[in-house]
Formats: C-alpha cells, sequence, structure tokens
C-alpha cells in the first residue's frame, strides 16, 4: 500500500476515534466526566495517530538499510567491473528494480515475471528497454537477481509495514474507546502526550543538529584516513579525479569563497546601513511603511533567481564593460565580480533590516541630549547613534557574512568553475559550495577520496560560518544587554 494512502488511513481512523470518544461520553449517562468531550475525542486520536506514525516513521528509515544490508551480500566481486565498486553496482540494482516496477505499472510485464529468477535476461532486458528504461552494458545477469530480490524484499516489507501500522492505530483506537468514560482523567492524559510530543519536536531539532554534524565527523575522519590532512590544507592545487592521482588542496577554494564573500560584503555594507540609517532616522512613516518591505521582499527571492540574473544579466553587462570591446580585462561573463555583486544584492535586507532594528532601539534619551547640546542631526547619526549601535551593526555584517559564504546557487551560475588563487577580480574562481555540489553530483562511490572530501569541506565550512555566528551572537547579545 502507498504510504500517502496508509497515511490518510491513520488520520480518518483517528478522525472516527475523536468523534466516537467525544460521543460515548456525551450520551453516556451517569455523573459527571472528569474533562470536557473534546479531551476524550483527542485522547482516542492520539493514541490511534501517536504510535502509528512512530513506527512508520522508524520502518520507513530502517528498511533501506536492512534491504541494502540483505542485497549487497548477494554481490560477488566477479559481479563487480573492473573500476568500480559495490557503492556503484547497489545504484544499478536500485534503478533496474525500479526499472522493474516501471515495466509492471506500464502492463508490459507482469508482478510475476518482474520478479522471477527463471526468466531469460535477455527478454526481461528487452521488455525493460519497451518501458524506456536503458540499462548500461555492465548490467549483468547477477545484478537483474539483485534487483528482483530488492524489489521483492521491499514489497515484503510495505507489506509488513502496512499491517504493523494499521494493527498498531486500531489497537489504539480500542484502548481510547475503553477509556472514553467519565472516570477517566482524559484531560491530564492529553495535556501529558501535547507535553510529550512539543519536548519529542525541540528534541528532533537538536538530534538532527547532532546528526548533521556527526556526519561530517565521520566523515571527514574517513577522509583523512585514506588522504594526507597535510596535503589538504597544505596544497595550492584542486584537481579531482575520480580515476585515482588527485590533488585536493583546499586553498584555492577558500580563497574563492571569501574573495567573492569579500566583495559581496563591499557592496551589501555601505548600501545596507545607508538605508538603515534613512529609514530610521529620516524616513517619515508612510515612507517606512512602503520602503522597508519593498527592500525586505529581496531577502525572499530564491538565490536560483539570482544564480540566473547574475548568468544572464550582470555577466553580460560586465563583460560588455571590462571584456574584449572595453578594457579587456574580462574573457568571459562569469567571474568573482559577477557573483560578488549579485550576492551583494542579495545581502542588502539582511545588512539593512537588522542595522534599522538595532539603531531604533538606540534610547531616544541619547539622541535628546545630543539635540540639547547643539549638535544637528546629522552630527547626532554620526557621533552618537552609529557608535552606540556599532556592537550591533558589527554583529548584523558577520551575520551576512556567514550567509554569503554558505551561498552555492549563484556562485554555481554567476562564477565559474574554475579552482585558482587570483586577486583577478574578473577571473572565474569556485568557491567550496560549489565544489561540494559537483563532488556528491551523480552516481559517486563515498568510499573514495574524491567524494569523501565533500564531507571534509563541508566540515571546514560548518566551523568557519560557526565561528563567525558565534562572534556575531556574541557581540549582539553584549549590545542588548546594554541597551534594553
Amino acid at each position: 500500500m502507498p504510504v500517502l494512502w496508509l497515511i490518510l488511513i491513520v488520520l480518518a481512523l483517528a478522525a472516527a476515534g475523536f468523534v466516537a470518544g467525544r460521543l460515548r461520553v456525551t450520551t453516556a449517562g451517569g455523573a459527571r466526566p472528569h474533562s470536557l468531550p473534546n479531551y476524550y475525542g483527542w485522547n482516542v486520536a492520539m493514541k490511534v495517530m501517536v504510535p502509528a506514525f512512530a513506527a512508520l516513521i522508524v520502518w520507513l528509515l530502517a528498511q533501506p538499510f536492512v534491504v541494502n544490508g540483505q542485497v549487497s551480500g548477494m554481490i560477488t566481486e566477479q559481479a563487480i567491473p573492473e573500476g568500480s565498486t559495490l557503492g556503484l553496482v547497489m545504484s544499478d540494482v536500485r534503478r533496474v528494480a525500479d526499472g522493474l516496477d516501471t515495466a509492471v505499472s506500464q502492463g508490459i510485464m507482469t508482478h510475476e515475471q518482474a520478479g522471477s529468477i527463471r526468466a531469460e535476461f535477455t527478454d526481461i532486458r528487452n521488455r525493460l528497454g519497451e518501458a524506456g528504461v536503458a540499462l548500461g552494458s555492465n548490467v549483468s545477469a547477477e545484478v537483474l537477481r539483485a534487483a528482483q530480490k530488492y524489489r521483492a524484499l521491499n514489497a515484503t516489507g510495505n507489506l509488513w509495514m502496512t499491517i504493523a501500522v494499521l494493527a498498531l492505530a486500531l489497537a489504539g483506537l480500542a484502548w481510547g474507546l475503553k477509556q472514553a468514560h467519565g472516570e477517566f482523567r482524559a484531560r491530564n492524559t492529553v495535556e501529558t502526550g501535547v507535553r510529550i510530543i512539543l519536548l519529542s519536536a525541540a528534541s528532533l531539532a537538536i538530534l538532527t543538529t547532532v546528526g548533521i554534524v556527526l556526519s561530517l565527523i565521520f566523515n571527514t575522519i574517513e577522509f583523512f584516513r585514506i588522504y594526507p590532512a597535510t596535503e589538504f590544507f597544505g596544497s595550492l592545487t584542486w584537481s579531482p579525479s575520480f580515476g585515482g592521482g588527485s590533488e585536493l588542496g583546499i586553498w584555492p577554494l577558500l580563497w574563492g569563497t571569501f574573495y567573492i564573500s569579500l566583495i559581496a560584503l563591499i557592496v551589501a555594507v555601505p548600501i545596507g546601513l545607508f538605508a538603515a540609517v534613512y529609514l530610521s532616522e529620516y524616513a517619515g512613516s508612510k515612507m517606512r511603511a512602503v520602503a522597508k518591505p519593498l527592500l525586505e521582499v529581496l531577502a525572499g527571492i530564491p538565490t536560483i533567481v539570482y544564480g540566473l540574473f547574475a548568468l544572464l544579466t550582470v555577466g553580460p553587462l560586465l563583460l560588455s564593460v571590462f571584456g574584449r570591446d572595453g578594457l579587456n580585462w574580462m574573457q568571459a561573463g562569469t567571474a568573482v565580480m559577477t557573483a560578488g555583486l549579485v550576492m551583494g544584492i542579495m545581502l542588502i535586507p539582511f545588512v539593512s533590516s537588522l542595522s534599522d532594528d538595532i539603531i531604533n532601539a538606540v534610547p531616544q534619551s541619547l539622541r535628546d541630549g545630543s539635540y540639547g547640546l547643539g549638535a544637528t542631526q546629522s552630527e547626532t547619526i554620526k557621533q552618537v547613534i552609529l557608535p552606540a549601535a556599532l556592537p550591533g551593526i558589527v554583529g548584523a555584517i558577520l551575520l551576512a557574512a556567514s550567509r554569503a559564504i554558505g551561498e552555492t546557487m549563484i556562485v554555481v551560475l554567476g562564477a565559474g568553475a574554475a579552482a585558482r588563487l587570483s586577486l583577478n577580480p574578473f577571473d572565474a574562481m569556485t568557491t567550496v559550495t560549489a565544489k561540494i555540489v559537483s563532488q556528491l553530483t551523480g552516481d559517486a562511490d563515498f568510499a573514495s577520496p574524491e567524494a569523501l572530501v565533500a564531507f571534509a569541506l563541508g566540515m571546514t565550512l560548518f566551523v568557519l560560518t560557526l565561528g563567525l555566528n558565534i562572534f556575531a551572537l556574541y557581540i549582539v547579545r553584549k549590545y542588548r544587554e546594554q541597551y534594553e
């Protein structure tokens, strides 16, 4: 049964349980029930949904590991082509299994034919071709058998998952209806359950963060086991090659990351800060009500749109000025300057909005004292307001810098893919995030250093941005303690 149908069935049982539990209390005679009728309904609904959905989530997470473990044991060394790995063969197994499902859904094959181990390999290959599933030349009969096993195990697992989830939902329904009587303290049970759900949601966020960090750490350690850390941090060359002989020095990527981020901050900080000063000190209420939302719209534009803007508009515009028809400094539209300018436009609302809030938080008494001493408005802004708001403004700039360091799509489309150390802002360069994407794109073998290097890059970037965020939050907190 599809997972969506299973979820809808559980929700329907929960809704029926809510109505039945409420009616059972309201129609029963005797003494006044301990809780309101809705609490009895929610008690039944929670007992239906919570165990069923918990089992569904655990099953969906555990089944792929179990199935992959059993199927990978069927792959012999002879079935792994020279130059390939078990991970790539398992990718073929999953692709063939999906192709069998496609052929069955299109009516080209029956379930029995797709799962029969006696079926001719060439016959199944031809039928998959009719279904539009192209198999590579390295897909052997052994891979086909593994795909059939993979498909069968998934089908069996889905069947037992459906049975287990529905059994838990029905058991919860019966248990909740049994408790739907006036003496049962339904309100206490529901409130305790809601508290546990809220605690679980908060814990899930924390555990997700911990899981991400641990995943980065373990894979980074695995990378440094097969590739020297001295070469990773000491080499000035980035030249990955999945065939071997890679040079994976991080410094060209870090240089591109910081160079593009620096140009973005040079664009975003003055414009964002001037906009914040105007909106907080000079603009009237009507102008502020219109200008501030329009400025913050920039923060809601998807980064892929900014990337396309860099590729199709800013890059050709810069090329027409600084290219061969102009100053001849620029060879192509993809360059550090292209990505930096567009990223700076994207960062303007981050700087302006945070700086505006910080400037508005400066006590009015400081302004009144400056005016009382005879200072003009511009002198008050330069000598009183901005120095008072400086810690918070620095924190906003650092937060914008961490956002720039982690940007990907603008760099991929606007800066190019060349990993080089150069001071020319009109050269094509790339960043850490862009190379993480490229190293993990496609059927990468996660046992090779060329794929595992993405985790080392991610760990390095995580440490850098975490340090910037901690420093920024420290400065902002210090500012708030002083002026709130």
